[in-house]
């Protein structure tokens, strides 16, 4: 475990509404008498701990257990669900009996750098609030005109929100041949083509179960993920999808394990079954834990 920072004194004891209203005062510069709150009034600190391994054997961290920081733009609320997502469906494999221990390892690989991010973008924000005239005004006056331009907006708002995560455990196995697509969030796709009308690829997920989309007709890819078909959902439709990809494979979470051009085959797509959602029904199940 690592931290940064300073935690509030046990000592400093309950807040009073005549604490916040000085806190405002002090921010604003002028007096706004606040009454009544409705939820209630907690101090928090800024410290910045990270647990060095999110899985020792059988007990693993997610959420404040395994990342704590100061509670800007509710970060820490989008990491620990997102945690708690990537690790679920992956228990949940282990004990139905398909998922392996190197599945289990991948948690700590993908979720340890996204919370280090957080805490280093979460600090940054935390000095430009620091009161000091002479370095910290004019450096947060020059980020506020950055914030202007529309592409440095949307980079700052997909880094708070975390929908830019792209994990690199997608790639490492095969760099340089890895599609565009693989690693990044699918969620927010739009399935259309289908009798029911254009469907978010979030709704698709929500039995929790892994889906093969097929946005081009591929039979032989279809095919070849039959011995899944205990595991893995197949979905036909189209999506606008850039650069373009012939079929996705979406883990649970949402995130792309596997993506396929018109050069990929269904052996490749095989691989990236096996390599995540175990061995095909044919070949019979791990023994469940």
């Amino acid at each position: 475990m690592w931290w940064y920072g300073h935690a509030p004194a046990a000592d400093e004891g309950p807040v009073a509404l005549e604490d916040l209203n000085a806190a405002v005062a002090r921010v604003r510069g002028t007096p706004l008498k606040l009454t009544e709150p409705v939820t209630w009034l907690s101090r928090f600190g800024d410290a910045s701990r990270q647990a060095e391994r999110y899985r020792s054997g059988r007990v693993l961290l997610a959420g404040d257990a395994a990342h704590v920081h100061f509670p800007i733009g509710g970060q820490g609320l989008n990491t620990g669900l997102q945690d708690a997502v990537n690790l679920g469906w992956k228990l949940a494999a282990r004990v139905r009996g398909w998922g392996s221990e190197e599945l289990l390892d991948t948690y700590h690989g993908e979720r340890h750098p996204v919370a280090e991010r957080v805490l280093l973008n979460t600090r940054a924000q935390l000095a430009l609030m620091r009161p000091d005239e002479q370095h910290t005004t004019p450096l947060r006056g020059f980020i506020e005109e950055l914030l202007g331009i529309d592409e440095v907006n949307r980079y700052f708002g997909r880094m708070i929100t975390g929908t830019d995560v792209r994990y690199t455990t997608f790639t490492s196995a095969s760099p340089g041949r890895a599609h565009p697509w693989t690693g990044c969030f699918a969620g927010r796709l739009v399935l259309s083509g289908r009798p029911e009308g254009p469907v978010p690829v979030a709704e698709l997920l929500r039995p929790a179960r892994p889906l093969l989309l097929d946005l081009a007709g591929r039979a032989d890819l279809r095919e070849a993920a039959r011995p899944w078909a205990d595991r893995v959902s197949v979905v036909a439709g189209e999506a606008a999808v850039e650069p373009s990809a012939q079929a996705l494979l979406v883990r649970p979470d949402g995130y792309v394990a596997w993506a396929g051009s018109s050069a990929d085959t269904a052996d490749e797509l095989r691989a990236g079954l096996a390599r995540w959602f175990g061995p095909p029904a044919a070949e019979g199940r791990r023994p469940a834990l």
